[in-house]
């Protein structure tokens, strides 16, 4: 009969497991993450200086935030890529749990995650802390590099092989570029007459001041009711 293992040594065991592979994922996100902002800023400065020759007064920006964040502007909108600093297990229930990948490793399961979200960019310039962004993407990294995005669109279906594909510079500037192209086609919607009918004097003069009623590409409409959303 195998003797029972202590708390003490349990408590080793699943730190020497767990956390040090947590550990490990978090800082390959982290350079992961620094390769998102490398291709972030190669990109806009490809698509500035063509857009200068179109137009000098659409702005293509790369904005550094922190360790954790940095924007891409484009024209009226923001994309605010942000990595989590934590690592995350996905519930049995999800898909991924289907595949022979994880069945053979279920270490493999643990990722960093990377999210995506899209702001108006006068949200940000008019300080309007109101204002509502949507997440467009959030993608996850597993200990091996491996990778699947959820998403919208083209995001949700391009970038889920989580088998198979391994991160890549290539693979970030695509991710990007296919958030900033799902982003570029939705237009600002005017929010339902009902939503505005009734405005406060403190609304008047935050809107006056700081433009703070409350703007959105999509206000009124929920996000995750598009049938293009991977769950």
């Amino acid at each position: 009969m195998t003797p029972k293992k202590d708390a003490k040594t349990l408590i080793l065991e699943t730190l020497k497991e767990k956390a040090c592979l947590k550990q490990k994922v978090f800082k390959q996100t982290i350079e992961i993450f620094q390769d998102f902002k490398a291709q972030g800023e190669e990109l806009v400065n490809d698509l500035k200086s063509e857009m200068e020759k179109v137009d000098t007064d659409v702005l293509i920006e790369f904005i550094n935030k922190s360790d954790h964040e940095f924007h891409i502007k484009f024209g009226g909108d923001i994309l605010v890529f942000y990595m989590h600093t934590n690592v995350f297990d996905f519930e049995k229930s999800h898909s991924i749990w289907n595949s022979s990948y994880l069945k053979e490793d279920e270490l493999r399961v643990y990722c960093g995650m990377i999210n995506v979200y899209n702001f108006l960019a006068d949200s940000f310039k008019y300080n309007r802390v109101n204002d509502i962004g949507y997440l467009v993407a959030r993608c996850f990294f597993n200990k091996d590099k491996h990778y699947f995005v959820e998403g919208k669109r083209q995001l949700g279906f391009l970038y889920n092989d989580f088998i198979n594909e391994v991160i890549s510079n290539e693979k970030i500037r695509q991710i990007i570029e296919s958030a900033i192209l799902y982003s570029m086609d939705f237009d600002l919607l005017t929010p339902p007459y009902s939503t505005m009918q009734e405005v406060s004097v403190h609304d008047i003069i935050e809107a006056t001041n700081a433009m703070s009623i409350k703007t959105g590409k999509r206000l009124g409409f929920k996000f995750q009711t598009d049938n293009d959303f991977v769950e």
